[in-house]
């Protein structure tokens, strides 16, 4: 029983800040087992390290994140108070515990939020919810006390928008990255200026620097050495710019890779060369053909989506990363799909082969796919369903819209016999193609989830 006035706190009790991703137990581990102690709530403490501090005869433990910054963060702190030696579980000095609970609270800043923007693809692809996949960097979810960063909240560039290690510095009509930029900044936004050029140094001191927004400038060159400092960079987005070349030396730690509306006619062998995190690349709207990819290009990647759209393919590329969850090639000049075309695709789950010219499919082609789920090749000249579509056992959607197709027979789609499928169609698109409806038998579709599901009419010559 707690002396009269004190809350109850319990050894199994646990209490949960708004700052803090753990639960932290009340008393903490680290100290003995007091017979009862305060909980104080202070507007105050970072997240995720424990410091520990004697305010004898009490002790103080409070949740942090890192170095107190002037006018920043928030969380939890324990006090709690040795038995006195003539009633068990009382302070021994009331005035005493009331004096060090107004030194915790006064040292208390506000709360200070970890997370950022978070950078997502259109996820369409699960892919990339960033579990960030591969990240460069695993913790245990404390952080290591010597490695915390002190922040710089007071530097800002003129005209940007600086909060919570985020700079916002878009629309501005910028000629080159700007000056003072905070040493501990996470986010660096640039899109939509009119830098033409990345310089050397653009970047120094930027070393925790997790996303470089560069989309919708005028960069056509970039230096060798620009992004060197950049140890921590994940998301690099550059599109929409001049660039005629994937830039040279990228950081290891890069996930994504976004370059898609530029200039580039060539990827180089071993211009990704080191990038063991990479998982996805966005690299459609450059002038691409299939000559321009030089044998072994890919070498070394591990990617689980590519996109290479809106290029000038004019059949699948041969030399992609064999680890690929995704690939889409649609808006190309991709004219037929040959037996050994996705030979080495065997883990695609999405393939994206819209708006193309495609004809022809040939027989097993697609037999090399036993993981497809989701299959595109709309807006092509197909003139008939392709064959071994009832092989893919979890295939679910099909799109096949706007193609040529004058006959969809009654095994087209799902397996003789029941329970070899193993995923039911969830989406057929068959309409805008000359096919009498009238003559589909009711079977065709008998592995569909719903008739809703499918999709027919609107044929118009």
């Amino acid at each position: 029983m707690n002396p009269p006035g004190l809350p109850e706190i319990r050894g199994e009790q646990r209490e949960v800040s708004p700052a803090c991703p753990h639960p932290l137990p009340l008393p903490p581990p680290s100290l003995p087992l007091p017979p009862w102690g305060l909980a104080v709530r202070s507007e105050g403490w970072r997240t995720r390290c424990h410091h520990m501090q004697k305010l004898s005869p009490w002790y103080l433990e409070v949740c942090q994140e890192g170095a107190p910054r002037a006018g920043t963060s928030g969380g939890w702190a324990l006090l709690t108070a040795p038995p006195h030696p003539g009633l068990p579980g009382m302070p021994t000095m009331w005035p005493l515990w009331l004096l060090a609970s107004l030194l915790a609270l006064s040292q208390a800043l506000p709360f200070e939020q970890k997370g950022f923007w978070d950078f997502t693809l259109d996820d369409g692809l699960p892919m990339l919810n960033d579990e960030e996949a591969s990240g460069a960097e695993t913790t245990s979810g404390v952080p290591d006390l010597d490695s915390l960063t002190p922040t710089f909240s007071a530097m800002c560039p003129f005209g940007c928008h600086c909060h919570l290690r985020v700079v916002q510095c878009s629309d501005l009509g910028l000629k080159s990255v700007p000056k003072e930029i905070s040493p501990d900044t996470t986010l660096l936004d640039l899109q939509n200026n009119d830098i033409s050029e990345l310089r050397k140094d653009d970047f120094k001191g930027l070393q925790h620097l997790y996303a470089l927004v560069l989309v919708n400038n005028k960069i056509s060159k970039i230096h060798e050495k620009a992004f060197s400092p950049l140890r921590k960079l994940q998301k690099l987005y550059i599109s929409k710019n001049h660039l005629v070349e994937i830039p040279p030396n990228l950081p290891s730690s890069l996930v994504e890779l976004r370059i898609h509306d530029n200039r580039i006619r060539k990827v180089p062998k071993g211009v990704f060369s080191g990038l063991r995190n990479m998982n996805c690349i966005e690299m459609g709207g450059n002038p691409l053909e299939n000559s321009g990819f030089e044998p072994g290009a890919f070498d070394g990647l591990k990617l689980n989506y590519l996109r290479i759209s809106e290029a000038k393919l004019t059949g699948i590329p041969k030399d992609l990363p064999e680890t690929l969850n995704e690939l889409h090639l649609d808006h190309n000049k991709i004219q037929a799909i040959e037996l050994e075309d996705l030979l080495r695709y065997s883990k695609l789950y999405r393939l994206g082969l819209g708006h193309n010219q495609i004809r022809m499919i040939e027989n097993g082609s697609l037999s090399f796919l036993p993981t497809l789920r989701e299959l595109h090749l709309d807006n092509n000249k197909l003139s008939r369903v392709p064959s071994g579509l009832p092989d893919l056992k979890l295939l679910q959607v099909v799109y096949l819209h706007t193609n040529n197709i004058t006959k969809v027979g009654v095994n087209d789609f799902c397996p003789v016999g029941f329970g070899v499928k193993r995923a039911y169609y969830n989406g057929i698109s068959l309409f805008n193609n000359p096919v009498p409806y009238w003559e589909v038998q009711p079977a065709t579709f008998r592995c569909v989830t719903d008739r809703l599901a499918i999709q027919f009419g609107n044929y118009k010559k």
